[in-house]
């Protein structure tokens, strides 16, 4: 596992997009063999979302050959729904850049057989070829996607009931009314994102910083499905310092020093 160390958000957003765009023009996508590209919603990955469209204006990177997959969407909300995740990618990001609508994978929260649905999304990234890099977020209880704790660390995309602290985190998108929270979501699993050939995760600010403490320093477990990173031989955390409050100044200092002369 490799971590990142950045002073603040801002600087982790910028490496995290540099890195992407740096992934897509290495592989040289085509129409015939795209790069795949998983990607996070919510608040953590706004900073890249903004740093990768600029540097799609700048010209510095094309999504015209990048296929997408999004970790989850809730269940219940039209695609239409400004609460959807749907709308906040088609919003903050695709409309931004020249992706192509039908290399956008999303989940459907509106269906009416998860398990069908689900089962279609695996197949789907698997006739792809697999994930080359997911992006994702983490909860403050070390979750991955809306793989809550005590989540098996095997599991794939399926249909995941929400914690109470998930909802009442997600709540601040939802005019602050816990009420207004879907209850449940379709998400892909451990497995699924561990299959990627890279896996990036993203923890910014001191909530996140007892999550990243388990999933650094303490041992691979389902109470904190972050920990399952630490099986995945390219995975890579990106972390400002306040992320960073509880990790031992050991583990700090060693992640400083063999990280400053890289990308």
């Amino acid at each position: 596992m490799r971590v990142i160390i950045k002073p603040d958000y801002d600087t982790v957003s910028k490496w995290v997009a540099n890195y992407v765009v740096y992934r897509i023009n290495k592989f040289k996508p085509t129409k015939d063999k795209p790069f795949v590209l998983g990607l996070p919603t919510g608040s953590t990955p706004l900073g890249m979302y903004k740093e990768l469209i600029k540097m799609y204006n700048e010209r510095k990177v094309s999504f015209e050959n990048v296929v997408t997959f999004n970790m989850d969407e809730y269940v219940g909300l039209k695609p239409t729904d400004k609460q959807s995740y749907r709308y906040f990618m088609e919003e903050t990001f695709f409309k931004h850049i020249n992706i192509k609508p039908q290399n956008i994978h999303m989940l459907d929260g509106m269906t009416k057989d998860y398990e069908k649905e689900c089962k279609n999304y695996e197949k789907d990234i698997k006739e792809v070829g697999g994930i080359h890099l997911f992006i994702g977020g983490i909860g403050a209880d070390g979750h991955i996607a809306f793989n809550e704790p005590f989540s098996s660390l095997s599991s794939r995309t399926r249909v995941k009931t929400l914690t109470e602290s998930t909802i009442k985190a997600n709540s601040r998108f939802f005019d602050n009314d816990i009420s207004k929270v879907p209850t449940t979501a379709l998400t892909v699993g451990v497995a699924t994102i561990l299959d990627a050939k890279e896996v990036i995760i993203i923890a910014t600010g001191e909530n996140k910083a007892t999550a990243l403490k388990h999933g650094i320093e303490g041992s691979i477990n389902h109470m904190w499905t972050i920990s399952a990173l630490q099986m995945h031989q390219h995975g890579i955390i990106v972390c400002d310092k306040p992320a960073t409050k509880e990790l031992s100044a050991d583990t700090v200092e060693y992640f400083l020093d063999i990280e400053k002369n890289n990308f």
